[in-house]
């Protein structure tokens, strides 16, 4: 039944149309009371549910991109006949049997000439593919340990008896799974949830300060021989958007060689948002890794999925890697045509331009204006935090709700919070972080609904 606003739904209620809202878990504590009726481009269309504002409807721009994973935004006009074709003609094969998808993807990216080849020729490295970036990276720390001990006897390999410490960083997001709950240096998601303790084939996890060089050096002087896997975020996503200062990640990619460290690279976050395919980048090219775990943008916003891209030598026991949705021909027609259409259209290119621009807004309209509200912005691409001051990181919920009101969909990280040496305690961020398919137009009002929504917070909460 329309409503007043010509929505076709009505405000939230018993039995109404947002059944979801009772009956599907509840994540979050409490539930932002919007709900969303459709979606083109960037553009959300939302209408409130409670309160004396139920039934209103608002356009809201998408400064998300759905936890940062629809990158071409909704309905795209290259997404949505690649899938309707895949449905047709690709079949559901498992990857027990060669698929034709499959091949034209993997060669386009890993073949003579491909899109990825001089980062990761085929000669030297393999793919595999999960549902999410968390299987992802499970499936990225079991290459890890596996390469600990020969399978055949399960005892340690020749060298690597002592090598039982997965070296990570404060403020890391790697996932919610239970295998990479510890690498996580947060209390709050670890603690009554079972822990990985040293033993035979166990590990430890230790974490150090991300974008320090100095303190990794002399991490890796004390204690380099024990090091098994270094597992690092390009950028750190859930710790506020913390950008490493030049030269830091290739600086960690010489630490790790020269002490026959592996290099993880958690790329779920960062990929297609640097303004590379790749965030472990930087002026002199790619920064090699031995194992790279993409996702969240890799399934352009319709599909979950994630690609594991790891050295030949790095496998695991017979059978020990199947999985369901292992780059089935479906998510394989998607994920191609939506890099694709990134590379031939200069997406990547563009979103620099553009990100150097939002980064220049958020710093001059935000940062300067909002003293009480913004400590400082940062990002690269169109990947940006904006980190909250402690005053308001304390009314998350309110904040969110005004910006989303004045027509803006954001998300807070939860920041790196107290971090060790000395520095200082990073707060929740706001990220900004639009789908690559954002115009300089939609950039600038994103910004300007961000300052309304500052003031209409300001002005009730503060």
């Amino acid at each position: 039944m329309p409503d007043e606003n010509g929505t076709g739904v009505a405000p939230h209620g018993p039995g109404d149309v947002w059944f979801d809202r009772t009956t599907h878990m509840n994540h979050y504590g409490t539930k932002l009371p919007f709900g969303c009726v459709g979606a083109k481009g960037i553009v959300q269309r939302f209408v409130e549910l409670d309160g004396p504002r139920a039934g209103r409807s608002m356009d809201v721009l998408d400064a998300s991109g759905g936890y940062a994973s629809a990158c071409l935004g909704a309905g795209s006009p290259v997404v949505v006949p690649a899938l309707t074709r895949a449905v047709e003609e690709s079949g559901y094969v498992t990857d027990e049997i060669a698929s034709l998808e499959r091949t034209r993807l993997l060669r386009r990216l890993f073949g003579a000439g491909g899109l990825w080849a001089g980062r990761f020729p085929a000669a030297d490295y393999h793919v595999t593919g999960r549902n999410s970036g968390s299987e992802g990276m499970e499936l990225a720390l079991r290459l890890a340990l596996e390469s600990r001990f020969d399978r055949r006897d399960l005892r340690a390999a020749k060298g690597k008896e002592g090598r039982d410490v997965v070296l990570t960083f404060e403020g890391a997001w790697h996932g919610w799974t239970g295998g990479l709950l510890p690498l996580l240096n947060r209390r709050h998601y670890r603690v009554g949830l079972p822990a990985v303790a040293a033993e035979p084939f166990g590990f430890t996890t230790e974490h150090i300060p991300f974008g320090e060089a100095e303190i990794a050096r002399e991490y890796f002087a004390r204690n380099g021989h024990r090091v098994l896997a270094v597992v690092i975020e390009p950028v750190q996503g859930d710790a506020g958007i913390l950008t490493p200062p030049p030269g830091y990640l290739r600086e960690m990619a010489r630490l790790c060689r020269e002490s026959g460290a592996l290099l993880v690279a958690d790329e779920v976050l960062t990929f297609a948002k640097t303004g590379e395919f790749f965030g472990m980048t930087d002026e002199e090219g790619p920064i090699p890794t031995d194992v790279t775990v993409l996702g969240k943008s890799l399934g352009m916003g319709v599909l979950s999925t994630s690609m594991v891209v790891a050295r030949r030598s790095l496998t695991v026991r017979e059978s020990g890697a199947v999985a369901t949705s292992d780059l089935r021909p479906i998510t394989c027609a998607v994920m191609g045509a939506g890099i694709e259409h990134v590379h031939a259209e200069g997406l990547l290119e563009r979103s620099r331009t553009l990100g150097d621009h939002l980064g220049t807004l958020l710093r001059r309209d935000l940062v300067d204006r909002f003293p009480t509200l913004y400590r400082e912005a940062r990002g690269v691409g169109v990947m940006h935090g904006v980190e909250l001051t402690e005053a308001a990181s304390a009314h998350l919920g309110a904040f969110r709700e005004s910006m989303i009101r004045s027509g803006v969909y954001v998300e807070f990280m939860a920041g790196a919070g107290r971090r060790s040496h000395g520095l200082r305690y990073v707060f929740p961020t706001m990220r900004v972080a639009p789908p690559l398919v954002v115009t300089a137009a939609e950039v600038d009002s994103i910004v300007e609904r961000l300052v309304d929504g500052s003031l209409a917070f300001r002005k009730e909460s503060l």
